[in-house]
């Protein structure tokens, strides 16, 4: 029996090795890297901290408390605010930021707001020294970043960027930057997501990591464990104003597009498309009997702009643009923005269920041209009076209701004049004072259109009825209201 376990002991070795094995890259894992050391020691040197100075005013003076006139407190209140009064002395106020080297000449990228309304900006080096910015070539508020030049007689260490498309979640990445005024500082995590809209403009794509990113941290680089800048540090999620490991990169892909247009103008040329856009709901895919929503529904189309010229209308569902799929409302912002300015793309669209295709050229975005505007329309005195439907009372557009509720001259359609609140129309925030432009992409000049449209809809069996809406002052939207769907009899 004690042979039999003998000749077993070398088959249970053997299993005890391989579980060990099998076990260890995963505790190391857990861990994180082994050491970020090498790849720290030869970035600290291009990574800066950047301190700004501004002149503010002062504060006014305290202001003279009321009193009663003739009280014997009057005259002392007056003498001792008289030499209050004056404005405040201006006063230096200074900030912290980060950045990094990308060019051994002396070029700086950081965040625009670490040196928005400086006075002054010195850039400090890890090695102690201190270089002023002698310009700043160029800005972007809409991406948050700022491009500087520093003087300096010898080359600088430098970085460079790396390919954030390529990053994947879970990925080790790596900050380095000035929280708190503390200098280089290392903090090592992961990328927590991809493509986070955080509300700060139109073309949040950034990235999340749960690396350390405190105040001072901001425009200080996120490094891929080769050593390549892959984001762009920019804002933190804090109850506390500390790292709660919840932080913000532009990528990088988004970083070298703006710096190389800062580079070469000064400034950011963006393309532009002139449509205003909106996001496809499943009650809005419902209502235009798409089999799932995607894509950008333009709920209008500036007059005079590429989209105007090349056909595009309100109501069309924006699928493709210049090749690319546009899968929903934020894609489609970013990929006209990158378009380059004059060329011609093909835009595919959507519209009343036909799939169609357009020659756009595309524009400068702020280079709208100046359009005259189209004659008011007069507002519609037939058709029929008061009605009401999915909730809505409606009316046509009469001078009066026009007066009422301030519509532009230029608004044309069916006057909303009272929502029932316990209503689906007023969930979706339709209100009295709105006017129905279009019903199921139609246009409508009078109450008896909006009935006989919304009557066709429950016919037809769809859940949902599409208004273009437009507010009092001609902004238009797409609203999407539920209807109750009429069984049909056996």
């Amino acid at each position: 029996m004690f042979a039999g376990l003998n000749k077993c002991k070398p088959i249970w070795l053997v299993l005890a090795f391989g579980l060990f094995a099998f076990l260890t890259p995963t505790a190391t894992f857990a861990q994180g890297p082994q050491s970020v050391a090498p790849i720290a020691e030869k970035l600290l040197d291009a990574v800066v901290n950047i301190s700004t100075t501004q002149t503010v005013k002062g504060p006014k003076g305290i202001p003279l408390p009321k009193v009663p006139k003739g009280s014997p407190f009057e005259e002392f209140f007056q003498d001792f605010f008289k030499n209050n009064q004056k404005q405040g002395v201006p006063r230096r106020v200074s900030s912290l930021g980060s950045g990094f080297v990308i060019d051994p000449s002396g070029l700086v990228v950081t965040n625009n707001h670490v040196i928005a309304d400086a006075d002054e900006i010195v850039v400090n080096f890890h090695d102690g020294r201190k270089l002023k910015v002698i310009k700043v070539l160029g800005r972007d508020t809409k991406t948050d970043l700022a491009l500087l030049k520093v003087e300096t007689d010898k080359p600088l260490v430098s970085v460079k960027f790396g390919d954030s498309s390529i990053m994947n979640v879970g990925d080790w990445v790596m900050a380095i930057g000035n929280p708190f005024g503390l200098g280089g500082t290392v903090t090592v995590g992961i990328i927590s997501a991809k493509k986070r809209d955080i509300n700060s403009g139109p073309y949040d794509e950034f990235l999340q990591t749960d690396a350390a990113i405190n105040k001072g941290n901001s425009g200080g680089p996120l490094f891929n464990m080769k050593g390549e800048v892959i984001g762009v540090n920019t804002a933190i999620i804090s109850p506390t104003g500390g790292s709660i490991g919840i932080g913000f990169a532009v990528p990088s892909k988004t970083v070298t597009y703006v710096i190389d247009q800062l580079k070469k103008y000064g400034e950011t040329r963006r393309g532009w498309l002139g449509v205003r856009i909106q996001s496809v709901t499943d009650e809005i895919s419902d209502s235009l009997g798409m089999a799932k929503p995607k894509g950008a529904l333009v709920a209008s189309v500036t007059k005079g702009s590429p989209a105007d010229k090349a056909g595009l209308k309100a109501g069309d569902v924006v699928i493709r643009f210049a090749e690319q799929d546009v899968p929903n409302v934020r894609k489609l912002p970013r990929i006209v923005a990158r378009t380059a300015i004059g060329s011609t793309v093909d835009v595919d669209v959507l519209r009343k269920g036909q799939t169609k295709t357009f020659r756009v050229t595309i524009g400068r975005l702020n280079e709208i041209a100046k359009v005259a505007n189209d004659a008011d329309p007069v507002a519609p005195s037939g058709g029929a009076g008061k009605q009401k439907t999915v909730g809505l009372s409606i009316a046509p557009l009469t001078s009066q209701l026009r007066k009422k509720y301030r519509i532009d001259k230029k608004v044309k359609g069916v006057v909303i004049t009272d929502v029932d609140p316990l209503s689906p129309a007023a969930a979706k925030h339709l209100k009295a004072g709105d006017v129905i432009a279009e019903v199921t992409q139609e246009e409508v000049s009078d109450p008896g259109q909006v009935l006989a449209r919304v009557e066709a809809v429950k016919k037809a069996g769809r859940k949902s009825v599409l208004f273009l809406i437009s507010d009092p002052k001609g902004e238009l939207r797409f609203v999407a209201v539920p209807i109750k769907v009429e069984k049909k009899k056996k």
